[in-house]
């Protein structure tokens, strides 16, 4: 099979003579320890650029710790509307009271911001008050 193109092979040659001198042939000590040291170092700060990309997707910035606080509390309000839902309609919201409680315990990430804080303070006691209520109501059942 012939293959034409850009990238494809040359056309179909016949067999290749054989070169003079040899094909192969010993660096000199030199030029061999040049070469190994400049590999060793390639795949050295080859393994230093990964490590350093690795170590900055670690890294958690102001703006993202902001975003995760937000994210959070933003939860909480949505377990809490989730929790009056069901309570109007009647229902025990044990599943809703389950998610508030999972929600809760989640890491709150610590913001800068003091207004950002105080509001989160009070979404969190909302809740932990959401989740007091719904114990009394289980056990005065």
């Amino acid at each position: 099979m012939k293959v034409t193109g850009p990238s494809g092979p040359s056309p179909a040659q016949g067999p290749r003579a054989a070169r003079p001198g040899g094909g192969f042939s010993v660096p000199s000590a030199g030029a061999g320890a040049a070469t190994g040291a400049a590999a060793s170092a390639s795949a050295v700060s080859g393994v230093n650029t990964v490590s350093a990309l690795m170590a900055l997707q670690g890294v958690e910035d102001a703006t993202e710790r902001r975003r995760r606080a937000i994210r959070r509390g933003g939860g909480l309000l949505d377990r809490l509307e989730e929790l009056k839902l069901a309570l109007l309609q009647g229902e025990a919201g044990e599943g809703a009271v389950e998610q508030l409680s999972r929600t809760l315990r989640e890491e709150r990430p610590s913001d800068a911001d003091e207004g950002l804080n105080g509001l989160l303070d009070q979404i969190d006691l909302r809740a932990a008050v959401e989740l007091a209520k719904a114990e009394l109501r289980r056990s005065a059942a």
